[in-house]
């Protein structure tokens, strides 16, 4: 247990840790506000070049990473001009962690249909209780299954984390990516692997159990 407590009690691979949580929540938070509204949008409504947005949003996860990482770093550093941050590294995580949010929920609502809505407005609810009470609660579990998978998605990236972030933000696959060669941290590094392996276990395992939830009330 020598290396388990020397792993606990690293400073370097605490700060890691919560720098990932950190862009994971921001990066999961903004993906999961727009992935909803596209998929609303694309799902629910027709309009010129909508399928010319459709693929738009798809692109970024489509895109080797390399591809998106540099164009991420050439959007910020020359065309914006804006100093990189934690905010950029959130910003680009948050671009391809949409679009698991965005195939959940668009999945989700096609399947429910409006025939729900459209009894709930019968019988006397507006809009905003309708989606309260009725779209929202059906929504949930996609939501909260895309919103794991996004968050997975962000914690786990490497390549455009390294183009996008600035000197001094290390999140965690970055510092196992630098301390895999160093012998003397090989046993820390290890040790963090094995970590993530269990816990993400249970994200996978309810990101599961919530997409099959959605799918069967979807088609109750």
């Amino acid at each position: 247990m020598h290396w388990w407590s020397s792993a606990l009690g690293n400073h370097a691979v605490r700060s890691a840790v919560l720098t990932s949580v950190e862009v994971g929540l921001i990066a999961t938070g903004a993906a999961l506000v727009l992935g909803t509204l596209l998929a609303f949008g694309l799902g629910r409504y027709s309009f010129f070049g909508r399928q010319t947005l459709s693929l738009l949003v798809v692109l970024p996860i489509a895109l080797p990473g390399i591809v998106t990482a540099l164009a991420f770093r050439t959007a910020f550093r020359t065309v914006l001009q804006i100093e990189l941050s934690i905010w950029t590294v959130a910003i680009a995580h948050a671009t391809f962690a949409m679009v698991v949010v965005y195939n959940n929920v668009v999945a989700r609502l096609r399947r429910m249909g409006t025939t729900p809505e459209e009894a709930s407005m019968d019988l006397g609810a507006d809009t905003f209780t309708t989606f309260r009470l009725v779209t929202f609660p059906l929504l949930r579990g996609a939501m909260l299954a895309g919103a794991l998978l996004a968050f997975g998605l962000s914690f786990d990236e490497i390549v455009v984390t390294l183009f996008t972030a600035p000197p001094g933000v290390t999140t965690l696959p970055i510092w196992i990516f630098q301390n895999l060669s160093r012998p003397n941290q090989a046993p820390v590094v290890n040790v963090v692997a094995a970590v993530l392996v269990v816990s993400s276990i249970l994200p996978i395992y309810l990101s599961q159990r919530l997409a099959g939830e959605s799918t069967a009330s979807g088609r109750i």
